[in-house]
């Protein structure tokens, strides 16, 4: 099983924004994060991108919705958009500033 996260964590898609402009985009770091949480390694995966889980939350709220159209209230879904991208805007302002956590 270690084989596999070497291989996966060797062979993560490269961000575009950062390759043209040397800047991490609002979405870097999401894919460490969900290696990290997939691991079982919650901690991490937060220090790396605090929106893996709420994200995560969201496309499968989404699919179950789409699912479900009875089940889930589109205003539940559109409060669950509002905190997520709220996580993602807070945490990339404070990687840009340098105020947020750095992973080592």
């Amino acid at each position: 099983m270690s084989e596999i996260w070497h291989w996966l964590r060797h062979h993560l898609i490269p961000c575009p924004v950062k390759w043209l402009t040397g800047l991490d985009c609002p979405g870097c770091g999401f894919q460490r994060s969900l290696l990290a949480l997939l691991q079982g390694n919650f901690g991490k995966s937060l220090e790396l991108y605090p929106a893996t889980i709420p994200l995560l939350l969201l496309f499968a709220l989404a699919l179950w919705q789409k699912n479900r159209p009875t089940g889930v209230k589109e205003h539940c879904l559109r409060i669950l958009v509002y905190i997520t991208g709220s996580i993602i805007l807070v945490s990339y302002m404070l990687k840009v500033t340098g105020t947020g956590c750095h992973v080592h």
